[in-house]
């Protein structure tokens, strides 16, 4: 049977066991479709199916196209990658750290490679320590004047991060956190454009990427995939405004999440896949150079950092480097994959892996509460390679 029926079969029976509302994949070699399958439903009420022109919101699968953005900087000299944050973003510049003990002193300042490994010590919300519970308080600030005239900016949110404390002393381990967000911020201040200005003269429209950006048009908007969580069955439609961004997508954001905020379709983000499996190009239009994508693919933490990445269960095998995993030991993965693959997920089950040996690239659309990689991921993922 073909790769497109295998893996269908594989989504039906997620989609009948209510663990996913609806979803779709689409696989390519040397950027030319071989495979592509779609289940279930984008809005489940309205009995509306997936389909191959669906938007979903993205979440994390933003930050590799964060990352690009950052290396087309790098790529024309206009920023090193060991320069301190603070250079752009003065809240940066008087960094603490908060501890069990309470706060210390920053031993040095965050730099934007920090930030591209997540080892910069800023976290995503949470209860936990305290720099997640400071996390919190200003993102649900945020999210409270979703909405209204005083959305917090993209600037004005990251500069206010910046007096946060961090969790631990920058380059001591990895941390997911918001690292991509300040990124999205830094870009805009050496720039001069605002984020999603740049993301659209640089990379989106350069790649014909139509169905991308920070918010969906009115004329696009039933495209839009509703998000659903396995808890009931996908029965109700799940609305949050996660991380500060909102569900809606109906207008242009204030705060553009570097982290969290795009949307797209599988066909647009394969663009963006394919001009990395090409080196930094695409049907004639160079994005970066050969020697930045070979930098951006090949991001490993350091020894010491490692050890933070290997608490994250599924991902045994992967280091991670520049916004992205990378796989350097196929043989501690608990799935089939060659090394040097590389990619991302996002929190709602959007998923993108590029092969570089056998050109292969696997793109995963779907809207399912606290996703990620998940089991289904994994079987699809084991399907595709189990034929290379």
């Amino acid at each position: 049977m073909s790769i497109s029926v295998n893996v269908k079969k594989i989504m039906d029976e997620a989609v009948k066991n209510g663990e996913v509302a609806g979803c779709n994949v689409l696989v390519l070699q040397n950027g030319k479709q071989i495979a592509y399958a779609q289940s279930g439903y984008r809005d489940v009420e309205n009995q509306v199916s997936y389909s191959r022109d669906t938007i979903n919101r993205l979440y994390s699968m933003s930050k590799p196209i964060t990352a690009v953005a950052v290396m087309i900087l790098v790529d024309r000299g206009l920023i090193d990658l060991k320069d301190p944050v603070g250079k752009y973003i003065d809240s940066f510049n008087n960094m603490w750290v908060a501890t069990p003990l309470g706060r210390e002193k920053a031993n040095r300042p965050i730099t934007i490679h920090d930030l591209m490994d997540m080892t910069a010590g800023t976290v995503y919300p949470g209860a936990g320590d305290e720099a997640e519970k400071q996390s919190a308080k200003l993102f649900n600030e945020a999210i409270s004047k979703l909405g209204t005239d005083e959305e917090i900016s993209t600037m004005e949110l990251i500069s206010r991060m910046g007096t946060n404390d961090l969790a631990f002393q920058p380059g001591s381990t990895f941390r997911y956190g918001t690292c991509a967000d300040i990124l999205g911020a830094l870009v805009e201040k050496v720039s001069g454009m605002l984020f999603g200005d740049f993301l659209k003269k640089e990379i989106f429209e350069p790649l014909g990427m139509v169905d991308t950006g920070f918010y969906v048009e009115e004329e696009n908007r039933e495209r839009l995939a509703k998000v659903y969580t396995s808890d009931n069955g996908c029965a109700a439609e799940e609305v949050t405004n996660n991380l500060d961004i909102n569900y809606k997508m109906d207008k242009r954001p204030a705060f553009e999440s570097g982290g969290a905020g795009l949307c797209s379709t599988l066909d647009d983000y394969a663009k963006f896949a394919t001009m990395l499996i090409n080196d930094g190009s695409y049907e004639g239009v160079r994005i970066l150079s050969k020697r930045a994508v070979g930098f951006l693919i090949s991001g490993k933490l350091q020894e010491w950092q490692q050890g933070g990445f290997n608490q994250w269960q599924g991902l045994e095998g992967y280091s991670y480097g520049n916004l992205m995993r990378v796989l350097y030991e196929p043989e501690k993965s608990c799935t089939f994959g060659e090394k040097g693959e590389y990619g991302w997920d996002g929190w709602l089950g959007c998923y993108f892996c590029n092969d570089p040996v056998n050109k292969i690239t696997i793109l995963m659309g779907m809207q399912k509460i606290n996703a990620g990689t998940w089991s289904m991921t994994r079987k699809i993922r084991n399907m595709i390679f189990r034929e290379y």
